[in-house]
């Protein structure tokens, strides 16, 4: 049996973790030796509920130089100029950080979803990489604002950096830090209308990943929810990731909500994703309900409307079930060829 590591962005939300557990949990039932690598709170929780080993990384240090503080990236390369890469000395120790934990576990395979460090570290040490992503995070697609022209010649580069260390590591230069998520076998969790690609792009469609335990179920207050009124489920994701506003939050998501739902004839479930409920946000209106987490694909199927930020899992979620779905995208990136897909679709049916 192999001996398989799971990489990925650490951020502190569900929805990288919420694509990976699944496969992971499938090959820990089969016999397979699996670990996962994503010490942020929110994730690691996940990962525990599901039953699966979870590794940690040392304290790492904080990136040198600009990060983009609007939420608008054209595609992987402008994302991730924005969040640390101009450094070397940041992606040095990153990348040095999961090259031992990549050693430590005795990985055989690192599967890895959108962490350009894990991904070098695992072309470093010349193990085989299987890359799990959404349309929009591959190589081969247009990017996040596909309806745009090429993005300006003069926008800053991370490529010197990347390739730079990459060289440390006798590895040959890369074009892009997209090419990174390029690996020897490349996933794709949707299908190619949710995530559409260019034909001649080597990648597998695997179709929506989504974890929920199997004998999950709707805790007893949601499953007591009347039947003679709507149900609406307001996913945030994570409200605030730092002590200061920050142009991932999703606190918009729940702002929008109570306005526009606080007096509706209603019943209103707010989750948070495994995230507390931001002071700020003050006393929730009667008709509001507040719970850190509930199986999703239960709470969607219960719900006559989910009103969620954009995130592909979150996208996933409402066209596996069938249930319709305000989108109020929080950034970029998030869903937006699942946009793209809403957008003809209701063209359509207008029609």
């Amino acid at each position: 049996m192999a001996r398989v590591l799971f990489t990925m962005h650490f951020a502190n939300d569900l929805g990288l973790p919420t694509r990976m557990v699944p496969i992971a949990r499938e090959l820990a039932d089969r016999g397979h030796e699996v670990s996962m690598c994503n010490p942020s709170p929110a994730p690691a929780r996940l990962i525990e509920e599901a039953g699966l080993a979870n590794t940690s990384l040392p304290p790492l240090p904080t990136p040198v130089g600009p990060e983009n503080v609007a939420g608008q990236f054209r595609d992987v390369d402008e994302f991730w100029a924005g969040r640390g890469m101009m450094d070397a000395a940041y992606l040095r120790a990153l990348t040095t950080a999961y090259v031992d934990v990549i050693q430590t576990s005795n990985a055989d395979v690192v599967v890895d979803s959108f962490s350009p460090y894990a991904c070098l570290a695992a072309r470093a040490l010349r193990k085989p990489l299987i890359t799990v992503l959404q349309g929009d995070f591959h190589p081969a697609s247009r990017g996040f604002l596909w309806w745009e022209d090429a993005p300006p010649a003069n926008r800053p580069s991370t490529v010197p950096v990347l390739n730079a260390v990459a060289a440390s590591y006798g590895l040959a230069p890369f074009a892009r830090i997209g090419d990174l998520f390029a690996g020897d076998l490349d996933l794709i969790a949707g299908t190619p209308e949710t995530d559409p690609l260019s034909p001649s792009a080597r990648v597998t469609y695997v179709g929506p990943l989504l974890w929920q335990r199997g004998d999950a179920s709707l805790p007893d207050w949601a499953e007591a929810l009347p039947q003679d009124e709507p149900v609406i489920w307001v996913y945030s994701g994570n409200p605030r990731y730092r002590s200061a506003p920050f142009w991932a939050d999703s606190i918009v998501v729940i702002r929008a909500a109570i306005t526009a739902l606080a007096d509706a004839r209603a019943k209103v479930v707010l989750t948070t994703g495994h995230q507390p409920l931001p002071d700020e946000v003050g006393a929730l209106p009667a008709n509001f309900r507040h719970a850190g987490y509930v199986p999703g694909l239960a709470m969607a199927r219960r719900s006559d409307l989910m009103v969620h930020h954009g995130g592909h899992g979150s996208c996933q979620t409402g066209l596996s079930t069938g249930t319709p779905a305000v989108i109020i995208p929080t950034y970029s990136g998030s869903c937006s060829t699942l946009l793209r897909v809403g957008v003809i679709e209701a063209v359509r049916e207008a029609a």
